[in-house]
């Protein structure tokens, strides 16, 4: 009997990798009944669809895997209780999400030109997020400090309090969304944490939307509408905060981690672990998308800022997404609001990493070209 795979439809060629060793049945992910899964061995999520009990009892799920590096949606407990075997995809996002932080510096003010002459970036989490945006930060020869209470501190590089990451020029948060004492990450910045960040620094937040007390961060931007504020999640989402977008510098549904590059390896990693817990047999059938596209590299910038500017710029551009999420959320009702949100997920348009683009660096400086190579482009020397 062929394997019975139900799969999120936000989850992209899963058919190409599961070639004929299963058949694959869409469905939309909050919306996934506990009926449909009946017919089903295999459940393929993402962040949106909670599973648990309430959703598998009775069914025949023999797998379950999510799309995502973070994992607060799922119910291991239960899974490892019922025998269902269960796998996610660390890291498969993660230079999306790196990608996404740098365009937000790059977009808001002067901070990239700040954080290139020796501002700290200050990272809270040292997950494979976490690490993936310190390893380019080093790569780019910029100053950081990291929080992660979680973690024994000689495993991380330049750790620090806090308080001395908020004190940071940029402040980006990678942190997995727990409640779990002694160091719960829900509403790890609440309003004195927001309040001790100061008025000429960046917040991004590419992690989960309750990390950030949002109630509170709209109070303190109410107070202050000068800060600088890029949200990628939010707190009840899809039905996110109007007044709090109005007020942020950018404001993304929920698509940091969004790139092409990183859903396919997403996808390749679960049908990978897939098919060996369930004993397939199965080949890697290669890359569902081809390399990405070359870059046109600019040859007249006259700083590293300029150059990388636009280079981040010709794979992502926050301001489109941003524009996107505005148009479909305010002055909406929260029905529509919220529909708009999931549906700008659901459609969201192929975007490509800088990672393994080529680049050709013509007669660009020695120092240019290693700011490209940094940014993990190949680089092309032009025929003499």
């Amino acid at each position: 009997m062929t394997l019975r795979i139900l799969a999120d439809e936000n989850i992209p060629a899963v058919e190409h990798y599961v070639g004929a060793v299963a058949s694959v049945e869409r469905f939309t992910g909050r919306e996934l009944k506990p009926e449909q899964l009946q017919r089903a061995d295999v459940l393929l999520v993402r962040s949106v669809t909670r599973v648990n009990a309430d959703l598998l009892a009775g069914s025949a799920i023999r797998f379950v895997g999510t799309a995502t590096s973070g994992v607060d949606h799922i119910d291991r407990d239960y899974l490892a209780s019922a025998g269902i075997a269960f796998t996610h995809a660390p890291g498969s996002n993660a230079n999306s999400v790196v990608e996404y932080v740098l365009a937000a510096i790059s977009a808001v003010g002067d901070y990239l030109e700040r954080v290139l002459a020796g501002a700290p970036v200050g990272v809270v989490g040292y997950g494979v997020i976490g690490k993936a945006v310190v390893a380019r930060l080093q790569a780019l020869g910029v100053k950081y400090r990291v929080y992660d209470p979680w973690l024994a501190p000689e495993s991380i590089p330049r750790g620090a309090e806090l308080a001395a990451v908020l004190d940071c020029a940029v402040i980006t948060l990678h942190a997995e969304l727990t409640r779990q004492e002694p160091w719960p990450s829900y509403h790890l910045l609440d309003g004195g944490a927001l309040a001790r960040i100061a008025p000429d620094s960046l917040l991004i937040n590419a992690s989960r939307g309750p990390v950030v007390d949002n109630r509170a961060l709209s109070a303190l931007l109410q107070r202050d509408a000068g800060r600088d504020v890029v949200l990628d999640v939010w707190e009840g989402e899809p039905c996110i905060d109007q007044a709090l977008l109005r007020q942020v510098r950018y404001g993304t549904p929920h698509i940091a981690g969004y790139s092409l590059d990183g859903k396919l390896l997403a996808t390749r990693m679960l049908v990978e672990v897939m098919a060996r817990e369930l004993g397939l047999p199965w080949q890697d059938p290669g890359s569902a998308a081809g390399p990405p596209p070359s870059l046109l590299v600019p040859q007249n910038c006259d700083t590293d800022a300029a150059l990388l500017r636009q280079v981040l710029r010709q794979r992502y551009d926050i301001a489109v997404d941003d524009a996107a999420l505005r148009g479909v959320t305010l002055g909406a009702d929260s029905t529509a609001a919220s529909a708009g949100f999931d549906q700008l997920r659901r459609q969201y348009p192929e975007r490509r990493e800088l990672l393994g683009s080529r680049a050709d660096t013509g007669r660009l400086p020695h120092r240019a070209k290693n700011l490209l190579a940094n940014l993990g482009c190949l680089l092309e020397e032009p025929l003499p």
